[in-house]
């Protein structure tokens, strides 16, 4: 009978998620990394092949080092194309299995069906899980998660009967985790936290003698050394990843006791939005002065949950565990190392939830008498009600992500001050051909956060784009102001001044800088190639964007713009190959100009 039960909980769960996040599946992409990961990354969009998969294990994606997201992007696009809702039913698909595998696990442990059931829905249904599966660009989450919880499921086979194979297995799905997103390595402590509860292997021993005693303590904790050693590489990766993308990952961006204050706060905001769902956002703006009783307030809370959990550690050693995996989990991502401008983020309560589900399944039911017609008679009911009301709002949340208007008008509704959410609102409009609106946006952004170098350049883009060359030209030289070793400002502005105003000498300049600080950028050479085209130095300009075909074989507007120089110089030859070739690319200006004036048949 209780196998029957396991098995119409799985689909319960499934079918619960699917029809929670159902609606993700006609979702499109967002601006929102998902430019970077999916829709303008070549390599994905390449499919699965050798130079790909080469790729992914050297490449470093938004500041990170994360191989088997990129690779399951890769074969995401192989399959789909650019239809995002295939892309978004992959990320559910992971949830659920990430779902059944905590229900799994609970369920085998603890040998307590129901409250599993309920851990396992509470995880899967909850709105804060809508960043992390509706956000394409998010992939690394719900597969980090699913070889996570693959981990801890094998953690638990191998804790009741400790073959070799099935340590070694536990340790593969942990370092395929940590492959998907650095999120994981506080795996380590969180076994440990299991060998408390549910598995009972360090109290099991307790009553043995000292010898024995300490003998079995010291080998649960060598256990976990190859799984520290992993977590260690882990994160040295991750450091080095975010300081090759760019990223912010170190302690001197904003004062300690600032990130302090904000990792406080956070981990109280963080209950608060488990228990009440609402005001949910992709950017939380930064507070850089929070208000002391606030702080206060946070300490009391999380001092006094702390107190009533280990002092009933005893007779309920779930709560102990559950707040403690709350609390142990949310450590690399709370930021005490600041990465990015969020204060925080739904998708970092990912794991973490899972330590507060834990602590209501079991903990609940503890309030009310041991019989069971009254825990039928409102538990039942009550959970039901719990699950149906967090599925509409989760229902609900998925909406927002339908398109990028929508998640970026919404964000500006729940949140204040959000520079953020104003730069890409402005992105949005611009490329809608809605400048002035545009322009209206990065203004917000820049009123509240003055030195917003992306805002400088966006807002450059808009005022070129209604004529206003000038007042572009200055915003970009105050984007390079603010970051003087950022190649992009220097593109934009080297852009601007090629192709918009003809001053191509000052064009240069600014693309040697970019190609000085960014030797493969290719789109520098190719525009380089333009303005020394727009000189008469026609050898320098085929110099240029053959280097630029160098890099990217199949680069069509440097095949079209090297043939247009072949051409001007009379080598219709090797001219009308190149525009030939470029037209096969997709771009066939220069082919099509060539046979109006009867050359290049």
């Amino acid at each position: 009978m209780k196998k029957k039960y396991t098995y119409l909980i799985v689909i319960f769960l499934i079918v619960a998620s699917l029809v929670a996040f159902g609606r993700i599946a006609g979702n499109g992409f967002i601006n929102y990394d998902e430019e970077l990961y999916i829709t303008k990354n070549d390599h994905v969009k390449s499919g699965i092949n050798t130079e790909s998969i080469k790729w992914a294990f050297s490449a470093v994606v938004c500041s990170n080092w994360h191989p088997l997201t990129l690779l399951s992007h890769t074969l995401d696009w192989s399959l789909f194309q650019g239809n995002a809702g295939g892309h978004h039913l992959v990320s559910l698909l992971l949830h659920i299995g990430a779902v059944v595998l905590l229900f799994l696990f609970l369920n085998r442990t603890t040998k307590n069906i129901w409250p599993s059931a309920f851990a396992a829905a509470l995880f899967a249904l909850h709105p804060l899980r809508v960043e992390s599966v509706a956000w394409a660009a998010e992939r690394k989450d719900v597969l980090s998660m699913f070889f996570g919880l693959a981990s801890i499921y094998a953690y638990a086979c191998y804790a009741k009967s400790s073959k070799l194979s099935r340590y070694f297995l536990c340790l593969i799905f942990f370092t395929l985790s940590l492959m998907s997103k650095p999120m994981l390595v506080t795996l380590p402590f969180v076994l440990l936290l299991l060998d408390y509860w549910p598995l009972g292997r360090w109290t099991k021993k307790m009553s043995a003698p000292i010898k024995s005693r300490d003998s079995v303590i010291g080998r649960l904790l060598w256990e976990k050394v190859p799984f520290l050693f992993l977590a260690i590489v882990s994160s040295v990766v991750t450091i080095w990843a975010q300081k090759m993308g760019g990223s912010v990952a170190s302690m001197e961006r904003l004062p300690f006791p600032v990130r302090i204050s904000n990792a406080i706060t956070s981990y109280v905001s963080y209950l608060g939005k488990t228990f009440w769902p609402a005001d949910l956002a992709v950017f939380y703006p930064f507070e850089f002065s929070i208000p002391l009783w606030q702080i206060l307030i946070a300490c009391f809370i999380l001092t006094g949950i702390t107190i009533i959990v280990i002092s009933a550690t005893k007779k309920s050693p779930f709560l102990f565990v559950g707040w403690f995996w709350y609390l142990g989990t949310l450590i690399p991502v709370i930021g005490l190392v600041q990465v990015g401008k969020q204060a925080m983020a739904d998708r970092y309560t990912y794991l973490p939830s899972i330590g507060i589900a834990i602590m209501l399944a079991w903990g609940i039911p503890l309030l009310f008498p041991r019989k069971d017609d009254i825990r039928k008679k409102i538990l039942l009911p009550t959970a039901t009600a719990i699950l149906i009301i967090l599925s509409v709002l989760t229902w609900h949340q998925c909406s927002y992500w339908k398109n990028s208007k929508n998640l970026w008008n919404h964000t500006l509704e729940v949140t204040k001050d959000n520079f953020f959410a104003n730069n890409n609102l402005g992105i949005i409009l611009f490329d809608e051909g809605k400048n002035k609106e545009a322009i209206d946006h990065y203004n917000d952004a820049l009123r509240i956060t003055p030195d917003y170098f992306e805002a400088y350049g966006n807002r450059g883009n808009a005022y070129a784009g209604i004529g206003q060359y000038q007042q572009a030209i200055e915003d970009y030289t105050k984007a390079i102001y603010l970051k003087p070793y950022r190649a992009e400002g220097y593109y934009t502005r080297g852009t601007a001044y090629g192709k918009l105003l003809g001053q191509y000498k000052l064009a240069i300049d600014d693309f040697n800088v970019v190609i000085g600080l960014k030797p493969d950028y290719i789109k520098a050479y190719n525009n380089r190639g333009l303005s020394y085209y727009g000189l008469g130095q026609y050898q320098l300009a085929i110099d240029d964007f053959s280097k630029a075909i160098g890099m990217k074989q199949d680069y069509a507007d440097a095949y079209n713009n090297r043939a247009t120089v072949y051409l001007k110089q009379g080598n219709n030859e090797i001219g009308c190959g190149d525009a030939q070739k470029a037209c096969a690319l997709g771009n066939c200006k220069t082919l099509e100009e060539a046979k109006a004036k009867g050359i290049c048949f």
